[in-house]
């Protein structure tokens, strides 16, 4: 089973966030168990400015086993047009289009996803979700 991971986890996990660094460590710990973990492009992006440098970055999401995967046209299209369709029903700016670049990456590219973000997307990739 595939898992594509959520920034939120991943930096939880490598900064040891006292409210969710335990509960992330141990999502990610079941997630590895089960298959492999997968990191877009944009959540590697993302995770950047907590790092001192790319082999520091790079040499942590060895160490969980993550590899990395880069998002295609296709799946940034999707990306767009749900992105476009939140906005058109009035969803607030809050919701940048990399949220939805990394929904619709973790919909075409893995089998289950991890985020603590999860009302969001389940509302706005439900395909994420389903058994």
């Amino acid at each position: 089973m595939i898992t594509a991971v959520d920034t939120n986890i991943l930096v939880d996990v490598f900064h040891t966030d006292r409210l969710y660094g335990s509960q992330s460590r141990e999502a990610l710990r079941d997630a590895f168990d089960r298959g492999a973990i997968l990191v877009c492009d944009v959540v590697y992006a993302e995770l950047v400015p907590a790092f001192e440098d790319r082999e520091t970055l790079d040499g942590a999401l060895r160490e969980i086993g993550a590899r990395s995967s880069p998002i295609d046209t296709e799946t940034a299209y999707e990306a767009g047009m749900r992105w476009m369709r939140y906005r058109r029903a009035g969803g607030p700016r809050e919701r940048i289009i990399t949220d939805f670049l990394i929904g619709a990456h973790a919909m075409v590219s893995a089998d289950a996803f991890l985020t603590r973000d999860r009302g969001f997307y389940e509302t706005y990739f439900p395909e994420l979700y389903k058994s």
